[in-house]
């Protein structure tokens, strides 16, 4: 945290008043992100500790800024730490924006229009911003070669079929394996494959797509990243509206290369089935050895895309003995336990003062989480802010300046997703969070508050909020 603070005043002139740790942290990456804000100004701080994707991410975000793409900014770095601080791009996904405007497979407008100003922009990134670029950065590949796939495939059968328990021929399967490689190295391979081209990794601004996460990209098929979007798993993409956006991303696509669709379309779905293999091998890794059962949440997802592909395409080369693997998969106990309770946890959120009675529980799941916030500092004892609540912007703003706020939201959120994602795989159906403070309307609003927007959006869980001071008052 020190090194991004410095950094912030090098650049800035002048010191942050706040560092705040982001959702990222959460994720699989095993980096530190981290918003810094000072004189309502922000930045994004990033601690990793992988020198080489760092020195990709640098090298391509100013590549691909002087092509005119929306990337962030670089601001500053000290790579001998391991940091660098890049422009705030707020914190609307291009997932959050679509699960926001849809209503199951029933996707509105707006975000069937974003997905088009996305896809538009992929050509850019895979032919007209790749003839001048340094691929002697890319990590741990300056390719996707045979080796990189062999990566890809071996990680799908160690990590997850092995680890799911679905039995395979392993000569059988490595067999096809071969096969699949030398399809797949059939199309051309000579554009930008970003590697990691999906939703969580396109931020919203002003209604404009902005770009994260290619610090993985090499040289490759253009397929590939087409692919990784449409059949982005927790996306869920209804199979119609993936074809329309296919037959746009070929549309852009023809403005930059001579295009021959039939040639594209031949090694398209052997590019899906591997995207979802490498996804899968991440989630096994992730969910069934290090034992981080969020991750399994994606599952049923790429199950789902593969029942669709099985019963909707064919691929010019035979694959039986992978075929069989995923029929396997399909009529897993074990895997189809994991998408069982998907639809069904309610997650319940209060705030409350400890003055007056605790909420009460009454769903019979024995109660929940109780979130104590007297320790934090209280807005409550200010004049400024006594007729106001956490729901008001200049409490929010104080307690945003506080780090330790940031820290005890940053374990209660943690304590909350390790227990929604056990929750979910055994099926439960409820699950309660108390948030309290002495008055019942400032930090403990605020800390509900946050806890409903962190979960909101997450597969297969439905929040309710109440806040219960609030309501006696009126307010």
């Amino acid at each position: 945290m020190d090194v991004l603070k410095r950094l912030f005043e090098q650049h800035y002139g002048f010191p942050a008043e706040a560092a705040k740790p982001l959702q990222g942290n959460l994720g699989g990456s095993g980096r530190a992100i981290v918003r810094l804000t000072g004189q309502d100004i922000s930045a994004i701080g990033i601690v990793y500790s992988v020198h080489e994707e760092n020195l990709a991410f640098l090298e391509f975000s100013r590549h691909f800024r002087r092509h005119g793409l929306p990337v962030p900014k670089i601001y500053a770095e000290d790579l001998s730490q391991g940091a660098y601080l890049e422009e705030d791009l707020g914190d609307i996904t291009l997932f959050e924006f679509l699960t926001k405007n849809r209503s199951g497979d029933a996707i509105a407008a707006p975000a069937v229009d974003t997905y088009r100003k996305v896809i538009a922009m992929l050509p850019r990134f895979q032919v007209a911003a790749s003839r001048d670029l340094n691929y002697k950065v890319c990590y741990p590949r300056a390719s996707f070669d045979r080796q990189s796939i062999a990566w890809d495939l071996n990680y799908f059968k160690y990590y997850f079929l092995r680890l799911a328990g679905i039995p395979f021929n392993e000569q059988a399967l490595e067999i096809d394996f071969t096969r699949l490689t030398k399809f797949l190295l059939g199309a051309n391979h000579d554009y930008f494959l970003y590697r990691d081209f999906q939703s969580r990794n396109v931020m919203l601004r002003d209604g404009q797509p902005y770009f994260l996460d290619y610090q993985g990209g090499r040289k490759g098929a253009l397929q590939y990243d087409i692919a990784s979007l449409l059949f982005d798993g927790k996306a869920d993409l209804p199979p119609v509206l993936r074809q329309e956006l296919l037959d746009h991303y070929l549309d852009c696509l023809a403005e930059f290369v001579d295009l021959n669709r039939e040639a594209f379309m031949e090694h398209y779905y052997a590019y899906v089935y591997i995207r979802i293999m490498q996804a899968l091998g991440a989630y096994g890794f992730r969910g069934f050895y290090e034992r981080k059962p969020h991750f399994l949440q994606s599952v049923p997802y790429a199950l789902k895309n593969l029942r669709w592909l099985g019963a909707n395409v064919r691929l010019p080369i035979a694959l039986p003995a992978l075929m069989d693997a995923f029929q396997g998969m399909l009529g897993s106990e074990k895997l189809h336990s994991l998408a069982s309770p998907a639809a069904g946890l309610t997650v319940r959120i209060f705030s409350f003062s400890f003055h007056h009675q605790m909420p009460a529980d009454e769903t019979g799941n024995g109660g929940g989480f109780v979130f104590d916030a007297r320790g934090l500092p209280n807005p409550g004892r200010e004049e400024r802010f006594r007729q106001l609540t956490g729901n008001d912007a200049p409490v929010i703003e104080y307690l945003e300046s506080q780090q330790s706020v940031h820290e005890y939201l940053a374990h209660a959120r943690s304590l909350v997703d390790a227990t929604v994602s056990n929750y979910q795989h055994r099926g439960f159906t409820d699950l309660m969070v108390s948030c309290g403070c002495t008055g019942g309307l400032h930090r403990s609003v605020y800390l509900a508050e946050q806890l409903a927007k962190h979960l909101r959006g997450r597969a297969g869980v439905e929040v309710v909020l109440q806040h219960v001071q609030l309501e006696k008052m009126g307010k």
